[in-house]
């Protein structure tokens, strides 16, 4: 017979089994996400933006074309799934590319306050944590372009563009869009970059690229996605 497991019963040792088991579970998320091909079928390109700007306005119509120009090119579009501007990129993907259904993808993740997906997204993905969810975006993109937004877009840009600080992302492009990002680059290059203690260098904050507009989002994204092209035929 084998030995009989020991039953843990003081607090103290439930929570470090408890700790123990959370770490091992991270442990097998990371193994899995090796598991991944180094090149998917498409190119996907994630646009960040607000979820309070309403159709009719001028930002609303700009990433509508932004995403109809880049389901054009062949791309495959990713919101957060919700309304506003995630709204306008799926529906632009899907005017740009009536044939690619699910080319116009959302990751949500559940909130109490929040509806279903919009209804422009051909695919949709739900996560229960902003952790995963963010890390989805990650796995699946080859361009991030961000657009207008609030605090909810801030972090999802300050991720990708750590990500590319560190070397967790290679070559991936993070295009932001207007002078509120160039705003807040430049705030970085003064109070980051620019002071004695160098909380960051000159090549972290010039890891985005700040464009006036989505036309020169485009043609950004373009560049890249020739390469990619070039890098070898689809799966």
């Amino acid at each position: 017979m084998s030995e009989k497991a020991a039953v843990v019963t003081r607090p103290e040792d439930t929570l470090a089994v408890v700790q123990q088991s959370v770490l091992a579970l991270w442990d097998v998320v990371n193994n899995l996400t090796l598991l991944r091909p180094p090149r998917l079928p498409h190119f996907h390109v994630t646009i960040f933006g607000s979820a309070r700007i309403l159709p009719g306005s001028k930002e609303y119509d700009d990433v509508k074309f932004l995403a109809a120009e880049l389901a054009k090119l062949g791309c495959q579009i990713v919101t957060g799934g919700g309304p506003g501007l995630m709204q306008a990129a799926n529906e632009g993907a899907l005017h740009g590319d009536p044939s690619d259904k699910v080319g116009s993808i959302g990751i949500r993740v559940d909130l109490p306050f929040e509806q279903e997906a919009n209804a422009f997204v051909g695919k949709v993905y739900s996560h229960k944590t902003f952790f995963t969810r963010l890390h989805h975006f990650v796995l699946i993109s080859d361009a991030f372009i961000v657009v207008p937004g609030g605090i909810g877009t801030a972090l999802e840009t300050f991720m990708v563009w750590q990500l590319l600080q560190v070397r967790k992302l290679y070559g991936t492009p993070l295009v932001l869009v207007g002078d509120m990002w160039a705003d807040l680059v430049d705030w970085a290059r003064r109070h980051m970059a620019g002071v004695p203690t160098q909380l960051a260098s000159d090549v972290d904050v010039a890891i985005p690229t700040c464009v006036p507009d989505v036309r020169a989002a485009l043609a950004e994204v373009q560049k890249r996605y020739a390469g990619w092209r070039a890098e070898g035929p689809d799966l």
